[in-house]
């Protein structure tokens, strides 16, 4: 990827986190630590990888999303509202009771979401029935999916991932957001999944370990997981819960609570010097 696309994408991804701070400051509520931290992923995937059209969001022929962790809705809002899927202006209204901006996405009224998550092994098992009816249907759409490394503990995840292999649906890519934390603590503690990438290679998986927040890597991963041929890929990456705000990350609290004011408010400095850089 050259330099300036880099930088694009990179700018993106700074505006998708301030966004994210503003929709879950404004809820008081949501989950801003998981959410931070796939902001790469998300910029690579709507403004490199993904065909879609936002004014055809229905497009049989688009490219599908599924965020299997749907709790982390505040990043794949402010990424559809960068992409033009609905107005930004839009966003403080997330999780408000008369908002289509529910806590976890909602596919029969959000433009632009291709599946409704929340329940936690879900999504990825949808992702795997919209691969496979790609296949049946001799499309060539590609399905992306994000998983949380907690929602790893979930043995539909674990079917799912058996089904995808069995299936040989090398049209599916899943990231798994890889940044130790869960709800309760370190994932190693509640219940450890790891070596999340040894199980599925068992799995019969093409695996890749990445960085979740360098753009190069996500973009080799992606074209690589693109040539793969017979196989589902699975892109584990390493992430920083929280990322772009000093005192949420690597904080499994900052999983599912809202900043107060002065929080807010040095949240945004943050992140608001963070896009200046960029530019």
């Amino acid at each position: 990827m050259d330099k300036q696309r880099k930088n694009e994408l990179a700018r993106i991804a700074a505006q998708i986190r301030l966004d994210i701070i503003e929709e879950v400051y404004s809820a008081h509520s949501g989950h801003p630590g998981g959410s931070l931290s796939i902001a790469e992923i998300l910029s690579y995937l709507y403004f490199e990888a993904m065909r879609v059209d936002p004014q055809n969001p229905r497009w049989a022929d688009r490219d599908r999303f599924v965020l299997s962790k749907g709790h982390t809705s505040p990043a794949l809002y402010a990424v559809l509202a960068e992409r033009g899927f609905l107005p930004k202006e839009d966003l403080p209204t997330f999780r408000s009771s008369s908002s289509y901006l529910q806590g976890h996405p909602d596919m029969k009224h959000t433009p632009g979401v291709d599946m409704t998550t929340g329940s936690l092994g879900l999504g990825i098992s949808a992702a795997c029935g919209m691969a496979l009816s790609a296949k049946y249907n001799k499309k060539d759409f590609r399905v992306y999916a994000v998983c949380g490394d907690g929602e790893m503990e979930e043995g539909q995840v674990w079917e799912a991932a058996m089904f995808a292999a069995h299936y040989k649906l090398d049209n599916l890519t899943v990231f798994v957001d890889w940044n130790g934390l869960q709800i309760d603590g370190k994932i190693t503690d509640v219940m450890n999944p790891t070596p999340i990438d040894k199980k599925f290679e068992a799995f019969g998986w093409h695996v890749q370990l990445i960085d979740a927040q360098d753009l190069d890597q996500i973009h080799e991963a992606v074209e690589n997981a693109r040539k793969e041929t017979a196989r589902p890929s699975v892109i584990v990456c390493r992430s920083t819960k929280g990322k772009g705000v000093s005192y949420m990350e690597n904080q499994a609290s900052w999983h599912g609570a809202a900043p107060n004011a002065e929080q807010y408010e040095q949240a945004m400095a943050e992140l608001k010097a963070a896009l200046a850089a960029l530019n």
